[in-house]
């Protein structure tokens, strides 16, 4: 494991979030459909000046449900040039507004984890048939419970090039099959993350290693927070009472580390 130390001039950063570079034609697209017995919204953006198939990129929300903040990030990932799909893994409009909804809300998909892999796996579909997509390069990300949804997908063996999570539910009571693992692993971590112990980061290594993941890189930022890359953790954590909190340094940071990840993938 390590921690990176990638000079900030690698990044363009914009208030309160690390961005990528910015876009004179940025295309969104609002999308409606059912999968997991639910009505979902997904958000699509890319950069409509980029010229033929690139690669696509699914977001998993955090607990708070799809909302603003990973819709910012996949207009950071189409201003990288990729199609970035932000999905909805809660369905029919759900989002948290006290972490006591958002605990429920992630474990109604927890506990029917085949109506959660529907939800996945229709956002996968769209993405992959959407006209700016090389249907044969397709990577997620995940924040938080979004960050164990993707790695729960790769240790299904789904059919992803590559996987990152950030600040992500590491555990797991079904671990990778050895061999199952077909996407390469990155795992962005705070090392003062109170809900999730250097243990579990320590054990996901090990399991997607076992489970014959291409890559796994394991990036821990050592004094970064649960929620450490959202610009909002710091207001809810005082809110609330809760330890999670926003590190603009691990943030931007993180988010250099992916942009390179996703290189090397695709390379």
């Amino acid at each position: 494991m390590h921690a990176t130390s990638l000079p900030f001039l690698l990044l363009l950063l914009l208030p309160g979030c690390a961005s990528g570079p910015t876009m004179k034609n940025l295309a969104t697209e609002e999308l409606r459909y059912r999968a997991g017995g639910a009505a979902c919204t997904g958000y699509l953006a890319y950069d409509a000046d980029v010229e033929g198939p690139r690669p696509g990129v699914l977001i998993v929300h955090e607990w708070w449900g799809h909302n603003d903040y990973v819709r910012r990030r996949a207009d950071m990932l189409a201003g990288l040039g990729y199609t970035a799909l932000a999905l909805d893994m809660y369905g029919d409009g759900k989002q948290a507004e006290h972490p006591e909804d958002a605990q429920r809300f992630m474990q109604e998909v927890l506990q029917n984890m085949d109506a959660g892999v529907a939800r996945f796996e229709a956002a996968w579909s769209i993405l992959r048939d959407h006209a700016t997509v090389d249907p044969e390069r397709i990577a997620a990300i995940g924040y938080c419970f979004g960050g164990g949804v993707v790695l729960g997908m790769a240790r299904r063996g789904a059919d992803l090039d590559a996987v990152a999570s950030f600040h992500g539910s590491l555990a797991t009571d079904d671990p990778a099959e050895p061999g199952a693992v077909k996407a390469r692993v990155l795992v962005c971590h705070g090392g003062a993350d109170a809900m999730v112990p250097m243990e579990q980061v320590e054990a996901v290594e090990q399991e997607m290693r076992v489970g014959g993941a291409p890559a796994v890189r394991i990036v821990v930022h050592p004094d970064a927070m649960h929620g450490f890359t959202n610009p909002d953790a710091t207001a809810k954590g005082e809110q609330f009472g809760i330890p999670i909190g926003y590190d603009a340094e691990a943030d931007a940071k993180s988010w250099a580390e992916l942009q390179r990840f996703l290189a090397e993938t695709w390379r």
